[in-house]
């Protein structure tokens, strides 16, 4: 059993969290890697349920640990970096922070997507598929979808490999942020369609399928906050007052 080794006189929550974070270095757990369940992690480190729950938590909070649910507890890709690494809550212009994100984005997961198809296990393409079926059933009842749809492209970055994309979903969690609350969650339909093609194309270990579903995706997404959308009629579908050639 892990003591906690302090001149201080710590909570049992606090404990309990330094305890965590022995075992995982004393076991050598390394980004992504699952911890035990909650009843054998309990009677290892000898604290209760209810203070491993809660030291489970605040260590979620800090992204030392994520906990997904119906899987595990697992050691987080981020360990201990911030939601907001670099301050887009500051940033005043949402709209444009909202484009410069999505040309980021374009850049980095069509590529992602082609690396999860060539590398995702059964096990990862059943967390991808469970995480699909939530955003839909969240989105076809109206209810907010953001944690999961963060969820399915966090899964989709682990499935690659990669040890270096998992590090920079701080910046894409932020852009689907950004972009919802600057659309309303218009794309409801698309997101539901183009998340689909993305999980059938890994599952079929297809990388260019998987890669042209994300940048569909991605551009769905693009058009809809450019002032001058194809799907509203702007100067790369019918220009405001003028035809469209036929």
């Amino acid at each position: 059993m892990y003591q906690y080794k302090g001149s201080d006189r710590p909570s049992a929550v606090e404990r309990a969290m330094e305890q965590i974070i022995g075992y995982i270095s004393d076991q050598g757990l390394g980004d992504g890697e699952r911890l035990p369940t909650e009843r054998e992690l309990a009677e290892l480190l000898g604290v209760g349920r209810s203070t491993l729950r809660e030291a489970l938590q605040r260590l979620s909070t800090r992204n030392v640990l994520e906990v997904r649910r119906g899987v595990g507890t697992f050691v987080s890709y981020k360990h201990g970096v911030a939601d907001d690494p670099l301050g887009f809550t500051m940033i005043r212009d949402k709209e444009r922070l909202a484009r410069d994100l999505l040309e980021f984005r374009i850049l980095i997961e069509p590529r992602t997507a082609a690396l999860a198809a060539q590398h995702a296990t059964e096990d990862d393409v059943a967390e991808l598929e469970y995480l699909c079926d939530s955003v839909d059933e969240l989105i076809s009842t109206g209810r907010p979808h953001l944690e999961r749809d963060q969820e399915f492209h966090t899964c989709i970055a682990r499935c690659g490999g990669n040890i270096i994309l998992p590090k920079l979903l701080p910046i894409i969690h932020g852009a689907i942020g950004v972009f919802i609350a600057e659309t309303g969650g218009q794309l409801r339909d698309e997101t539901m369609r183009t998340h689909r093609a993305i999980l059938n194309a890994i599952r079929a270990h297809d990388p260019t399928a998987a890669s042209d579903a994300m940048y569909l995706h991605l551009i769905y997404n693009r058009d809809r906050i450019r002032p001058d959308s194809i799907t509203r009629g702007g100067r790369y579908g019918v220009p405001e007052g003028g035809t469209d050639g036929s």
